[in-house]
């Protein structure tokens, strides 16, 4: 598992949002998906790293849970789990716990490429 960032954590206790299980059980994929990633608050969000920025929460998204890989157009996506249409950024969207848990293996396997790239 990756390192939980205890940032992240008091980020977490005063986040007020009916999404706010869910953002976690994102987050605890993501971390569970390679022991090397780590966490921290960046443009005042969770951000998931390695040797870079992987992803970033969009937090105030009330409706689903938005994470922003900043360069997922470079990353494979053989499941169609991204988003968008820009030059460099990607998100992935999860609308409740089945969502997740339906589009887990292709959120891990996007994890796994940005490491495999990222050496």
């Amino acid at each position: 598992m990756g390192t939980p960032d205890p940032k992240v954590d008091a980020w977490f206790a005063t986040y007020d949002n009916p999404q706010k299980d869910l953002v976690q059980a994102v987050r605890r994929v993501v971390l569970e998906a390679d022991p090397r990633v780590t966490e921290t608050i960046k443009w005042q969000a969770p951000t998931f790293m390695y040797k870079g920025n992987i992803a970033s929460f969009y937090p105030k998204s009330k409706a689903h849970v938005s994470l922003m890989f900043h360069t997922g157009a470079s990353l494979p996506d053989p499941s169609g789990l991204l988003e968008g249409e820009g030059d460099t950024s990607r998100v992935a969207k999860f609308q409740d716990a089945a969502d997740l848990d339906a589009k887990a293996d292709a959120l891990r396997g996007l994890v796994a490429a940005w490491i495999e790239q990222k050496g």
